[in-house]
């Protein structure tokens, strides 16, 4: 193939004569692997080789805009391209303006598939977001699925929040790997642990046995396989103590009162998010007054009461030891955004103008970052190697995802992400089972013994 092709690492050639030779098949390899190199050079190759008319390519709304037109430029510039991303009208544009390939994010699958327009081969860059097989977004793009004969799905989070999901992600691809039933697959591979919630666990073997049936149309790539092309990641708790009279009334008492401030918490999963937020510093309280002007009705005001800075002078403390390098910080809550900002004026948020061009370039000592709104495929990693999670996302998925925007193919140097983390806190409970990739479900119910 020559070309940019030359420039793939061994494995991402190996990917690429694997997608080659397999018309519905899935990439599975870790964030920052270079999917979307080995993607875009088998895409070139099937569209010159007329094996594909046109690409539809599926991704997360910035991946979309701001990841696939740069890669597309260095790995498939014989392509053209179109982003339906925006306006109905400037999404209708760049469907019908008949470029090789055309962008869409999934927010607009459902608009997508209403729409009058030809194309053979689809990407899903990031398989997970159709996991789900009962949501809208699936139905709609399942009955125009027969129309690509092509199907190539992309995900370094296969299994990260259970192997339930692996389901909606195979039958996507092709619902000949696992069937068209996913209660069928549930009985064949699970127990029933409770009928009431649906709760299935996984029998023995399970997982080893999904592989081996998806392994003809699956190209793993396990971390050692490429772990000599990143260099290494330290993944580093940072604990401290913090003030706990808040955090024990709220956790054995469910209710909080500071001043003219009563918060309660109406379950389980209310009182670990309440706990949470005490050890980032602060917590909302939502007020209930009168209306006077509509008797029997009530305006609810949210607000914040703050309750102190460890976090805060932690994070200070480890910006200083690494000599003011450039560093992300995650954040969960908008308070602790404020926060941030009241303290460091001069950080990024990532819908700054620029904010990504001008971190990559490294002139942002700090950008501030929700894993919502970068956990998918970004390239980071040239404006730093430093992370710091403020407070911990509850997905394992999001938490690797965001971590992989650094640790990736081109960065220059070892990757530092440190997790703040208050003792004897519901922190130490996630990292534990972010750590030891344990399920999530059940934090909230651990959170109160």
């Amino acid at each position: 193939m020559g070309g940019a092709y030359e420039l793939l690492r061994p494995y991402q050639k190996e990917a690429v004569q694997f997608l080659q030779q397999t018309d519905r098949a899935m990439v599975l390899a870790p964030v920052g692997a270079g999917k979307t190199a080995i993607t875009l050079t088998a895409m070139q190759e099937a569209t010159l080789s007329k094996r594909v008319k046109r690409w539809l390519v599926l991704a997360p709304k910035r991946v979309a805009t701001d990841v696939w037109p740069t890669e597309i430029a260095l790995w498939a510039d014989k392509l053209s391209f179109s982003v339906a991303v925006g306006k109905p009208a400037e999404r209708a544009q760049a469907l019908s303006c008949g470029s090789d390939i055309v962008i869409v994010n999934y927010e607009n699958l459902q608009w997508l598939c209403a729409q009058d327009f030809e194309a053979d081969g689809l990407v899903f860059d990031e398989l997970t977001k159709l996991k789900n097989p009962s949501g809208k977004r699936f139905k709609a793009l399942e009955k125009r699925a027969p129309s690509f004969n092509i199907r190539w799905g992309l995900t370094g989070s296969f299994t990260s929040n259970g192997l339930e999901d692996v389901f909606g992600q195979c039958k996507i691809v092709d619902a000949r790997l696992l069937g068209r039933s996913k209660s069928a697959f549930l009985q064949q591979y699970f127990i029933l642990m409770n009928p009431e919630y649906g709760d299935w666990l996984p029998r023995e073997q399970s997982l080893d046995q999904v592989m081996a049936r998806i392994k003809p149309a699956t190209y793993l790539l396990e971390a050692r396989d490429y772990s000599n092309a990143v260099p290494p990641l330290n993944i580093v708790p940072l604990t401290a103590p913090m003030p706990m009279s808040e955090y024990k009334e709220m956790k054995r008492q469910m209710v909080l009162t500071i001043g003219e401030h009563s918060i309660e918490a109406v379950n389980a999963a209310v009182v670990t998010s309440k706990l949470q937020q005490i050890t980032s510093g602060f917590i909302y309280s939502n007020t209930r007054k009168a209306d006077p002007s509509s008797p029997g009705k009530f305006t609810v005001n949210k607000s914040s009461v703050w309750l102190h800075n460890t976090k805060l002078d932690i994070l200070e403390d480890t910006l200083q030891e690494n000599q003011r390098a450039n560093t992300i910080v995650v954040y969960n809550y908008q308070e602790e955004l404020t926060q941030l900002l009241a303290r460091y004026p001069q950080a990024l948020t990532f819908n700054s103008p620029n904010a990504v061009k001008r971190w990559n370039n490294g002139e942002v000592e700090m950008l501030l970052l929700h894993p919502k709104s970068a956990g998918h495929g970004l390239n980071l990693q040239k404006g730093g190697c430093h992370v710091v999670f403020f407070s911990l996302p509850w997905s394992l998925e999001l938490f690797e995802q965001t971590i992989g925007r650094l640790h990736r193919s081109g960065q220059k140097h070892a990757v530092w992400c440190y997790a703040l983390l208050m003792e004897k806190t519901i922190d130490e409970t996630i990292w534990d089972a972010l750590r030891h990739k344990k399920s999530l479900s059940e934090i909230a119910l651990k959170a109160l013994r």
